[in-house]
């Protein structure tokens, strides 16, 4: 089944289904109050995003508490980093690696 590439007015989603409106349909099942602003068809079968974009370095484990946060927050990273800030005393720079790492690892 082809990805699909779905960004609302605050997330960018990777579907697997099979058409565009199965793929919009995904995004409104999920986040009902967001606009669908873009569906794109992925030209591959795989999703790779370059941790050193994401400026991480060296092993990432996952993190049991970035994962938990982005369970909480329904996906959504600005309120995943924030929990992570509140429950491990961590600076901005540090909650947003390690929730971004651990969305790349296929929280």
């Amino acid at each position: 089944m082809p990805l699909y590439e779905v960004e609302t007015t605050s997330h960018i989603m990777i579907a697997c289904v099979a058409n565009e409106a199965a793929a919009r349909d995904f995004a409104h099942a999920n986040y009902p109050s967001e606009e669908v602003l873009r569906v794109s068809h992925r030209p591959r079968d795989a999703w790779v995003i370059s941790k050193n974009l994401l400026g991480i370095k060296g092993l990432t484990d996952p993190c049991a508490t970035a994962r938990d946060c982005l369970a909480k927050a329904q996906g959504d990273k600005l309120h995943a980093v924030r929990l992570y800030m509140q429950q491990t005393g961590s600076d901005l720079e540090g909650a947003r690696k390690a929730i971004e790492s651990n969305m790349a690892m296929g929280w």
